[in-house]
């Protein structure tokens, strides 16, 4: 049974890392992959490296594995380039606390963050002001006070900053790639083989 079009959540891939020996939470590398995807077009290859650097392992322990870790690169990259708009953060679910979740978005932010910022001045020259605020928006987010308690209100807020986050990651990656998504391709009749 391959998993190659199994959906990738938060828990599959916190499993996957367990299983590499790191309690890392996945949040910050989503983080870096979305803004890896949007700015450098990251390759598979490129992603499962820099996901084993971070796990502190040579390769990915078996195939199933290495291709969860795929499924994650691919999974993030359809959602961003797909005209549903429906990208999702991989940020932990309502399992987790409040506290928990908004720890997972500060980490996302910070991933996110860091490879904007590795990527210098030469590709913000072109970005769009909405685009810029959302980003400075974010470095807000990357210092919330994460030590909050399950009530209606803080989720209300954490879902908020959580859509925020979403859309800043959405609008680099259509800004970095003009023309996508390709709403178009909704017209080309079926392929036959």
């Amino acid at each position: 049974m391959s998993l190659i079009n199994e959906r990738q959540d938060f828990a599959t891939i916190a499993d996957t890392f367990l299983l590499h020996g790191s309690m890392q939470s996945p949040a910050f590398l989503d983080g870096r992959l979305c803004a890896a995807l949007a700015l450098h077009d990251l390759s598979a290859e490129a992603w499962l490296e820099e996901v084993c650097l971070s796990l502190g392992v040579e390769q990915p322990r078996d195939a199933l594995s290495a291709e969860r870790l795929l499924g994650w690169r691919r999974q993030t990259l359809e959602a961003l380039s797909g005209s549903e708009l429906n990208f999702e953060p991989l940020l932990p679910d309502e399992l987790f606390s409040l506290a928990e979740r908004a720890q997972g978005l500060k980490e996302w932010t910070l991933g996110f963050l860091e490879v904007v910022q590795d990527a210098g001045d030469a590709p913000r020259r072109d970005w769009s002001a909405a685009l810029r605020e959302a980003l400075e928006d974010l470095e807000g987010l990357a210092v919330i006070d994460t030590d909050i308690d399950d009530s209606a209100e803080n989720e209300n807020d954490l879902f908020a900053l959580t859509e925020h986050a979403r859309m800043a990651a959405m609008l680099l990656y259509t800004e970095q790639h003009p023309g996508q998504p390709q709403v178009e391709q909704v017209d080309t009749p079926p392929t036959h083989h």
